[in-house]
């Protein structure tokens, strides 16, 4: 089974943890590639950001996505998730998605944990959309960005743990998502300061895209999610223009 992983953020060292992360808990069968953003934010922080990384991701599948027998959008928050399930023609899964539904499928109330304050009123935006809204208990943010996590994971250990376990004892959270393609890996390293089960994003996402390859679900024919019709455009990369055209 072929596994593109798509980080829609432009800095190669991020797409490095997240494939390594990503080796760690994958199957023996699963074999992992990946593709960086050609363009935009280093780091997604910010609304504008976030909008740049959804052009990003559809370029990186456009340019790498054709032999992959599923996708998993490694970008918390999932920019351009929906243009993504609609315009490619194998399963697509994202990292916000795939964790909030591990965490909501027990019953009781989840809470996100990320870097990157911007992050707080986009991820309760995001869990609406997916129809969780009652099921959130918070979305709590630290300072320092997933970006600035990610180079000094150390650091962040204990604000993580810190935040975590606030969203527990003050918004009664029966799990918290880790948040973060900057943050994979860090939950086995603070899982025993939380009073509750933490969840890696990542490994929600490796986990559900490799049941998606696994047994896909028919590309709808019908409905919004259904094969993007053809259209002319201009400026974009030969590969996206293509796809777009049909």
């Amino acid at each position: 089974m072929k596994l593109l992983l798509i980080n829609p953020n432009t800095t190669e060292a991020i797409t490095g943890l997240v494939c390594a992360e990503a080796r760690k808990v994958a199957a023996p069968t699963t074999t992992i590639t990946a593709a960086t953003g050609r363009f935009g934010a280093r780091y997604i922080a910010s609304r504008a950001a976030y909008a740049v990384a959804g052009h990003a991701a559809l370029d990186a599948y456009a340019e790498h996505g054709a032999d992959a027998d599923v996708i998993a959008l490694t970008c918390f928050g999932d920019p351009a998730l929906l243009a993504l399930k609609e315009i490619a023609h194998q399963p697509v899964v994202g990292m916000a998605e795939a964790s909030c539904r591990v965490a909501a499928a027990d019953g009781g109330r989840f809470a996100i944990v990320t870097g990157g304050e911007r992050w707080q009123s986009m991820l309760m935006e995001f869990v609406t959309t997916l129809g969780l809204a009652d099921r959130l208990a918070v979305v709590a943010t630290v300072a320092p960005t997933g970006a600035d996590i990610a180079r000094d994971p150390d650091r962040a250990l204990a604000l993580l743990a810190e935040a975590c376990t606030a969203a527990v004892r003050q918004h009664g959270a029966d799990r918290v998502i880790l948040g973060g393609a900057g943050l994979a890996g860090i939950a086995p390293r603070i899982a025993d300061r939380v009073p509750v089960p933490l969840i890696d994003s990542l490994v929600a996402c490796v986990g559900m895209a490799e049941a998606l390859a696994a047994a896909p679900p028919p590309k709808p024919s019908t409905g919004d999610l259904a094969a993007t019709p053809p259209v002319e455009s201009v400026g974009l990369s030969g590969p996206l223009a293509r796809l777009m055209a049909g």
